[in-house]
């Protein structure tokens, strides 16, 4: 990834952390299913690649233990000593920080059990050297496990989003839907399933998960993708304040449609993508 993916992932970082709690409720199911697929055990040594604020990198450690060992690599330092100041106040002490681009070969590590990545590999513009550099960290029989983002129909909170704030810049036409690097970039059919192909992986499946956003309201969904350093964001930073403020209000408007008797419920899809690095029991 680039130096400029970098800074901006380190402006978004405080904001990032913050919804942590929100996340965590966000894809609790989603990461006890990432868990599952990457075949843990008390001891194993494990990659969280892109491990953002460290979310999931507190239920892997524990996961593994006090015998086990992880590390956690992020292209962003700044958010990366977040994900270090939650651990560590909670006292665990079985896991590693280390800046890192996940596109990167990452030297000097004995083989991992697993590699993990939760809604990072999507953004790297090129996944199959993502998924050959964790290939070759794994040790024969270790694990691969990844959640990304599904189809952009079965995303319409997203979807919804950006077509308002298109509108507000003035962007005619639609973004291409598998755009390299975007949040949908690994969406379109077979596409992981390739991609995991041709880096080497086997016992390969790619499964959608769904992973409604639950919140009082649709207002909660606006401030969070706010806070998070979104591709919201990035296209309505060019315009002044009083017409950004406009395009969230509509987003928060037509986001009202998931309103309900149990509060707001924004529909999301996830895949959860998983191979093995053959040779090992």
């Amino acid at each position: 990834m680039t130096d400029a993916a970098a800074r901006a992932w380190d402006q978004a970082a405080e904001g990032w952390s913050s919804s942590t709690p929100i996340v965590h409720a966000w894809l609790r199911a989603a990461t006890a299913a990432m868990l599952s697929e990457a075949r843990l055990w008390p001891g194993a040594r494990v990659l969280d690649m892109a491990a953002g604020a460290g979310d999931q990198t507190m239920d892997i450690a524990l996961a593994v233990g006090p015998a086990g060992h992880v590390l956690a690599t992020d292209i962003s330092p700044k958010i990366l000593d977040f994900a270090r100041e939650r651990i560590e106040g909670a006292g665990l002490a079985n896991v590693r920080f280390a800046v890192a681009d996940a596109q990167q070969p990452l030297h000097g590590e004995a083989p991992f059990d697993a590699v993990m990545c939760r809604l990072g590999l999507m953004f790297c513009m090129n996944p199959a050297a993502a998924l050959a550099a964790a290939f070759d960290v794994l040790r024969p029989g270790g694990r691969f496990v990844a959640l990304v983002f599904g189809d952009p129909a079965n995303n319409p909170c997203i979807t919804t989003m950006m077509k308002v704030a298109r509108k507000y810049r003035g962007l005619g036409g639609s973004v291409p839907p598998y755009a390299d690097g975007g949040l949908f970039s690994l969406a379109a059919p077979g596409r992981l399933a390739s991609l995991l192909t041709a880096a080497g992986y086997a016992e390969i499946a790619v499964e959608p998960l769904a992973a409604p956003f639950e919140l009082p309201d649709a207002a909660a969904y606006v401030a969070f993708v706010r806070s998070s350093g979104s591709p919201i964001m990035e296209v309505l930073a060019p315009l002044d304040a009083k017409a950004r403020e406009s395009a969230w209000g509509e987003m928060v408007a037509a986001l009202g449609q998931f309103q309900g008797d149990r509060g707001w419920v924004g529909p999301n899809e996830l895949l959860l993508a998983s191979g093995t690095r053959a040779g090992g029991a």
